[in-house]
């Protein structure tokens, strides 16, 4: 028993005894088979302890890396008009946060609201006509069936700087002159500027004359882009394009009487879908505070209630 005790402290010294059972069994001389069995469960006993020591020893597992921070993403669906505008709103709304990523696209409003009609992934909608946010209340995609005015459209005649055509001095008229020979609006089926140039045309008795002349820009901005490039003539065009830098430098333009056409009341909403409402409502608040006013007004928009 000694000897064994001995041989146990030298193979493993922190072990624990073994069970007496199996020492009472040497020790009393116990038959051959009972002696090689207590020697085989020694062995494994010792064998099992060992493994379990050098298991102790082992570093405990890395901790699973933690994952980036998601920064929070606002995305805007706005009418291509408020492009230039919209531009210098969102530069401030950006240095008040720089947590967030914040993304505009401009485009045609009522290609937007058969998007968003569908489950488009915007946040914020601004429609040049405030019917088209209307529309998405009454379809229960809207927060709080709240839509809200922000400023309200002008329409202008608008020709290159090196033009023949005398805009300022005939406005609208100037596409009874032979020189006009390609003339741009928006298209009316989705947008309404497109609409808005439609029913000027009618009202001053010029659309079956230049019915054939007509140039279909997709929005308002393409419409300008097609002016611009010398694909068209002359474009029924958004105040505010007309007075970006680049097209007031490059350009001549005449308002279009307010009377020649419905009045163009824009609007927004903020879409139920959204995964940052908080934020949605700070942009919205800073479109209808005294600086986004400014910025309208900067561009040609009148606002609501004007």
């Amino acid at each position: 028993a000694q000897a064994l005790g001995e041989a146990l402290a030298t193979v493993h010294p922190d072990a624990p005894h073994l069970p007496w059972v199996l020492v009472l069994l040497v020790l009393v001389g116990a038959g051959s088979l009972l002696r090689h069995t207590a020697r085989w469960v020694v062995g494994a006993w010792l064998l099992l302890s060992a493994g379990a020591a050098m298991g102790q020893d082992k570093a405990p597992p890395a901790p699973s890396p933690t994952p980036a921070t998601v920064r929070p993403r606002l995305t805007l669906a706005a009418a291509s008009d408020m492009k230039f505008a919209l531009d210098g709103l969102l530069k401030a709304f950006r240095a008040q946060h720089p947590e967030a990523d914040i993304e505009a696209t401009y485009g045609s409003s009522g290609n937007f609201l058969a998007q968003l009609s569908q489950g488009a992934p915007f946040d914020v909608f601004l429609s040049a006509d405030v019917a088209y946010p209307r529309k998405l209340v009454e379809q229960g995609l809207v927060i709080d069936d709240a839509v809200f005015a922000y400023a309200v459209g002008r329409l202008v005649v608008w020709v290159p700087r090196d033009s023949p055509l005398d805009v300022e001095k005939k406005g609208l008229e100037v596409l009874r002159d032979p020189a006009a020979r390609r003339i741009a609006i928006a298209n009316p089926q989705h947008a309404p500027y497109g609409r808005a140039a439609q029913a000027a045309l009618e009202s001053q008795g010029l659309a079956a004359l230049v019915k054939e002349r007509l140039v279909l820009g997709e929005n308002i901005a393409q419409t300008a882009q097609f002016v611009q490039s010398g694909a068209a003539d002359v474009g029924l065009l958004a105040m505010a394009l007309a007075l970006a830098p680049a097209m007031k430098e490059a350009g001549r333009y005449a308002e279009v009487p307010l009377t020649a056409y419905p009045r163009m009341d824009q609007g927004g909403a903020i879409l139920k879908s959204t995964k940052q409402p908080a934020l949605a409502r700070q942009f919205r608040d800073m479109l209808l505070s005294a600086e986004g006013k400014e910025l309208l007004r900067g561009y040609g928009f009148y606002l609501p209630g004007e």
